[in-house]
């Protein structure tokens, strides 16, 4: 099989991408593993498909490199650009990704403004918190970020007890000065460290949201920088105590991503 394919990178995300409106491909985990091989294949963080939607611009199918599925923050706003290229979308847009709608825009330069959906609840584990942001996020707080071993104490956290069966990512987030949080993230899936992690910075915003940081907060991460929007509600407001087993309802609305999403290169495959 020969598929035309397109090279993505979010703050260094890299995605494979597919134009599957007319193709009708469908990939195997072998094949998906394949193409995000870095040795033998294109090389990605994960694979996307972007198909037609009976009502939406487009319908985004995500995979990660080990073929398993979820919302990516940073794959997305990758599909609006390329979306964009394709003419499927002026501006704005609306497409169905793994966790239902989404509304994007294209701002200035290639910088992409994505709506994520509201976040209902933070739990809290000790000092720690978890939050679904589309993904599962759980959140430490650490200082001198640069020296803390994310690989191993994420590995270790990623496959504990308390988030069997499906296992989470993991965020290390150290808060700096003027409004600012540095996040490196374990990502589950692809089982190793990412140079960033759309629905895990925003995880992390929300979190530093309870420590005091106020919407938009600016991220960093080893892949570029990015910001996080986000509102909070009464019932839910960031100085209040969280519940660690209760959360809030809407705790967060009007969540935002945005961020830079560039193409790289587009080639074939033979798989």
């Amino acid at each position: 099989m020969k598929i035309h394919f397109y090279k993505y990178q979010a703050t260094g995300n890299d995605f494979v991408i597919v134009d599957n409106r007319t193709a009708g491909y469908s990939f195997t985990k072998e094949q998906i593993e394949r193409i995000c091989q870095r040795k033998f294949g294109v090389g990605a963080d994960g694979l996307m498909l972007i198909e037609k939607h009976p009502s939406l611009d487009f319908n985004l199918v995500y995979y990660n490199s080990d073929g398993s599925q979820s919302l990516c923050g940073n794959g997305s706003r990758a599909a609006v650009a390329m979306a964009a290229s394709l003419g499927l979308l002026k501006g704005k847009t609306s497409f169905n990704a793994y966790d239902g709608r989404h509304d994007a825009e294209l701002l200035s330069g290639d910088i992409v403004r994505l709506k994520m959906n509201s976040v209902k609840e933070i739990k809290k584990f000790g000092n720690d918190f978890f939050i679904n942001t589309g993904s599962p996020h759980f959140i430490r707080f650490v200082s001198k970020i640069e020296e803390h071993p994310v690989y191993e104490e994420g590995r270790t956290i990623r496959y504990d007890e308390a988030f069997k069966p499906g296992g989470t990512n993991v965020n290390f987030v150290e808060v700096l000065a003027d409004n600012t949080i540095y996040v490196r993230t374990y990502e589950r899936g692809v089982e190793n460290e990412t140079l960033s992690c759309g629905t895990g910075v925003t995880a992390a915003a929300l979190a530093a949201s309870v420590l005091g940081y106020k919407s938009p907060v600016k991220i960093g991460t080893l892949g570029g920088e990015l910001m996080v929007e986000f509102k909070i509600s009464q019932s839910g407001h960031a100085n209040n105590p969280l519940d660690p087993t209760n959360g809030h309802s809407d705790l967060f609305y009007d969540i935002f991503l945005i961020g830079p999403a560039k193409m790289v290169f587009e080639g074939n495959l033979e798989l």
